[in-house]
């Protein structure tokens, strides 16, 4: 008993100094954007915003931030399925629901992509889940073949497509998921560039489910990774990305947003939406 008590210590012990160096390496590490004190809003950069992914863990919470934002006049949500959160925004009158089966093909949508300025896009799935084909397929040809169908309908400011892709993303990656998601990112800046659209892509690290879905265990990971800035909650990223959206002409087409940057866009959205 007395051995077990021994090595369940070292093991906290051992844990608690894991955290520690990567809430060290986050201080040190993140944060590259200094968001601009007195930046130019533009109040109909959001005016209509599209969500995808939106039942899942990030997505509910980038819902929640457009259903709270004044701003926002519209919300059409593309999913296979509905949710309690998108049931009440179609009881206010806010959200229009598109049920879609076919990622790969948004000839449907052409009636409103024409009106969209911008798309949070949280749509995705852990490596471990799925096969190869089905990574790509769902986090670069789902993005990219929607980008595509949206330049063909609109070409002009304010459009912003906010991707996230995750800390460890990198094109010369050694793990092909990182690999996979840097191609994604570049191919939607590419597709944007000389066009008004621009893209954007966050780095994030721990996304924090919105109180709903929330448990105990991510409160905790919540609570030991916040010095570091390695946490954010799914609603603050949307409200960071609605900020980033709205300062129409601070960040170029392109951009890379980590967890540290996120946090501080999300902070100056707060201020504002109290």
């Amino acid at each position: 008993m007395k051995l077990a008590k021994k090595m369940l210590i070292y093991v906290l012990a051992g844990l608690l100094l894991v955290v520690a160096m990567l809430d060290a390496w986050g201080f040190l590490s993140l944060g590259t954007i200094v968001p601009s004190a007195d930046a130019a809003r533009d109040s109909g950069a959001n005016r209509v915003v599209m969500v995808f992914g939106a039942t899942g863990s990030v997505g509910d919470g980038l819902l929640e931030a457009a259903m709270d934002d004044p701003q926002v006049q519209k919300i059409h949500v593309i999913t296979r399925r509905s949710s309690p959160r998108i049931e009440a925004g179609i009881a206010s009158g806010k959200i229009e629901m598109r049920l879609h089966q076919d990622f790969t093909d948004y000839t449907s949508l052409a009636d409103v992509l024409a009106q969209v300025n911008t798309v949070l896009w949280g749509l995705g799935t852990s490596s471990l889940q799925v096969d190869d084909a089905t990574y790509t397929r769902i986090h670069v040809d789902f993005p990219v073949a929607f980008v595509k169908q949206w330049l063909l309908a609109r070409t002009y400011a304010p459009m912003s497509f906010h991707y996230v892709t995750g800390m460890g993303t990198d094109p010369g990656g050694s793990a092909r998921w990182a690999r996979e998601k840097g191609r994604a990112e570049r191919e939607l800046a590419a597709l944007a560039d000389g066009s008004g659209l621009r893209t954007f892509s966050y780095r994030s690290a721990f996304i924090r489910p919105s109180a709903d879905d929330a448990n105990f265990l991510h409160y905790l990971g919540e609570a030991l990774l916040r010095p570091g800035s390695l946490v954010i909650t799914a609603t603050e990223l949307g409200g960071a990305m609605l900020e980033i959206s709205a300062r129409s002409d601070e960040l170029p087409n392109g951009t890379l947003v980590d967890n540290a940057d996120s946090i501080a866009y999300a902070r100056i959205y707060r201020q504002r939406n109290p």
